[in-house]
């Protein structure tokens, strides 16, 4: 279990359906708590797509808003890091799946979390696999369906 978890919410985004802190403090917890002991330092902020292409453009080189960003600043002794999620995007694509928004937010940071904690669906599909896997089994502890059934 994480020893201590520092968590801050940042609405710049009046989308509908953003979830309240509780909601995004159990599932950020339910996510750290798959991975061992250690404390945490999270940032989690909802942008709207302007600020979500910017940041993706000028750090991924990717020149469009994308559902949720990951950054990293430690892992040892504190997880320490920030997630974006851009709301429009979030809420775009539970429609498209057929998700309720809060069932693809909590899967969007656990997603998110999981990144900062060393997983990387991107270098391998043994990697993806290992990801989707803890996903599925931390999103279920919380009383969701398998997010990628759904697709």
């Amino acid at each position: 279990m994480f020893n201590r978890i520092n968590l801050s919410v940042q609405y710049a985004s009046r989308a509908d359906g953003i979830p309240a802190r509780a909601e995004i403090r159990a599932w950020s917890r339910a996510a750290l708590n798959a991975d061992g002991k250690r404390g945490a330092q999270i940032t989690i902020r909802f942008v709207d797509a302007d600020e979500g292409q910017a940041l993706n453009r000028d750090y991924r080189g990717k020149d469009y808003p994308t559902n949720v960003l990951s950054f990293v600043y430690e892992r040892e002794p504190l997880l320490q890091g920030d997630l974006v999620i851009c709301a429009p995007v979030a809420a775009r694509e539970a429609e498209e799946q057929g998700k309720t928004r809060e069932a693809h937010y909590a899967h969007l940071i656990v997603h998110g979390l999981l990144h900062l904690l060393g997983y990387d669906h991107e270098t391998g599909e043994g990697d993806a696999q290992r990801m989707e896997d803890k996903e599925r089994a931390i999103l279920a502890s919380l009383g969701f369906a398998d997010p990628y059934q759904l697709l």
